[in-house]
């Protein structure tokens, strides 16, 4: 019995030693269908997932699946005549973007080409778009802020060099003016600022250029643009594209800002790829690997140690929720992959208080450790004291009377929000803000009506900012103010009549 087995496993060594196992390897295959921006192709049978595509027409796109017999491409160009029997051969390269100072200042599309008529750069590096996170060996803690301008974020939802802040709200409400303001932010800083657009329409986007062209830097921006008229291959791999571009200068050991506006759109063209790629559906139609799509894109965002080189990746994704559902399938995701989320309110908006932030649903998972220690001070006991009133100050509307402890924390919260209601392209320096929310701390502003509470403060600003530019100078350079500075402060403030 035991020679018996012996000699079968021997038979089954002989067969497979005999058996060719290799595959025909072909540079060159056949469309074998063509249908909404995607293409059926045979013959590829090497090609690699995202690996660039030619074909007989001119046009080129991205393998998205491997199949047994057929690769399924995304197109990343319009549809010129494509047709079943034409060749389609493969690059050997993975899809890649152009990277390098040169596109400082330029309105790219998603695969680095020239938007605004502009000369087309040369260029002799380039970024792959699917790209692994940094390790963990390669990052370090996040304790260098990134300010925004705007005081309730820098005070309450500090924003840290590296760190993923997700905006957050229902259509129209103030998302891409949270992010843009903090472009325009950058202006005084060393910080690369990059916007992505994607399915936006293209008056949007022209408007937000113009913005950026008048308030901020111009020359330390870049846009990256896939339009609600391009194909849903460019929306996809629009923000994979911006990131890349990111990590030319991440690598250098630069700071770097990216705004994804937005996510949800995203997503859908993502949902939309998929489908007709005949995937199957999952949630809300949503494919399963939906989460993994987002998750690897904001991993990229990170701060490097200093052996790494020492630079950062701040992400700003914008999602939209509808009628404030922020149980939805997208923003759920992005809420766990993000390290805290800006929370804009529709009921916030409509009351005119800009920007519509609601603090008790807004949070920052990095918090003070991307503080300074003056802002620290100051601010240390803001963001309760203002979830406090919020709380509270739904018994005014039914005219309930109120003890005196509450009397007083509604009306000093009424001021506080005053002080941090905040016009578009006025974006606040570090010594402002800190300045402003001594002031208010001082008490000064309490005999003040309420209405007129922001321009009090602006005035006392003004003139404390020019009374103690030596103190200015001390928040500015060391971003530090001892208890008998912060004292001598509210003495000079309490002094001024209004």
């Amino acid at each position: 019995m035991e020679k018996e087995i012996l000699s079968f496993f021997e038979k089954i060594q002989e067969t497979v030693r005999k058996t060719d196992f290799s595959v025909e390897i072909s540079q060159e295959g056949k469309v074998l269908s063509v249908g909404d921006g995607i293409v059926k192709a045979s013959g590829l049978r090497d090609a690699k997932l995202y690996e660039l595509i030619e074909l007989e027409s001119g046009d080129k796109g991205i393998v998205f699946d491997l199949d047994a017999e057929s690769i399924g491409i995304v197109l990343l160009t319009e549809q010129n005549g494509i047709k079943a029997g034409d060749g389609a051969y493969k690059t050997e390269r993975i899809v890649s973007v152009p990277a390098g100072e040169a596109l400082l200042g330029r309105v790219l599309d998603a695969l680095g080409n020239p938007l605004d008529g502009g000369p087309k750069s040369e260029h002799s590096t380039y970024y792959p778009v699917e790209r692994e996170a940094p390790s963990l060996l390669q990052r370090d803690f996040i304790t260098q802020p990134l300010y925004t301008g705007i005081k309730l974020i820098d005070a309450m939802l500090p924003i840290g060099r590296g760190q993923r802040e997700l905006i957050i709200g229902d259509p129209s409400i103030g998302k891409t003016a949270v992010a843009v303001d903090t472009i325009l932010n950058q202006k005084s800083s060393d910080v690369i600022s990059i916007y992505v657009a994607i399915g936006q329409n293209i008056s949007h986007i022209l408007k937000i250029i113009e913005e950026i062209q008048k308030y901020g830097d111009f020359s330390k921006t870049i846009f990256v643009v896939a339009d609600a008229s391009n194909s849903f291959g460019l929306q996809y791999i629009a923000p994979y594209s911006a990131t890349a571009i990111a990590e030319y200068f991440l690598d250098k050991g630069r700071d770097v800002l990216i705004v994804y506006d937005d996510l949800t759109r995203h997503a859908e063209a993502y949902r939309s790829l998929s489908l007709l790629l005949k995937r199957p559906p999952g949630r809300e139609a949503f494919p399963g690997d939906i989460f993994f799509i987002h998750s690897r894109l904001l991993e990229r965002s990170a701060k490097l140690n200093q052996k790494a080189g020492g630079g950062s990746l701040t992400a700003l994704p914008i999602v939209e929720t509808q009628q404030g559902r922020i149980s939805s399938y997208i923003p759920t995701n992005l809420v766990s992959i993000t390290d805290g989320q800006i929370y804009l309110d529709t009921l916030l908006f409509n009351k005119g208080i800009r920007p519509a932030i609601d603090v008790g649903k807004s949070v920052s998972r990095i918090g003070g450790k991307a503080q300074v220690e003056a802002m620290k001070k100051v601010a240390e006991r803001l963001k309760i004291d203002y979830s406090r009133f919020a709380e509270v100050e739904v018994f005014t509307k039914f005219g309930a009377h109120l003890e005196e402890e509450t009397a007083k924390l509604i009306r000093r919260g009424e001021r506080m929000r005053e002080v941090l209601k905040q016009p578009r392209f006025h974006p606040f320096t570090l010594p402002a803000m800190v300045l402003s929310f001594i002031i208010l701390e001082s008490g000064i502003l309490d005999a003040v009506d309420t209405a007129s509470t922001g321009k009090a403060c602006m005035e006392i600003l003004n003139r404390t900012l020019s009374a103690h530019a030596e103190l200015v100078n001390k928040i500015e350079q060391e971003g530090r103010l001892t208890d008998k500075d912060i004292e001598m402060l509210k003495n000079t403030i309490t002094a001024v009549e209004i």
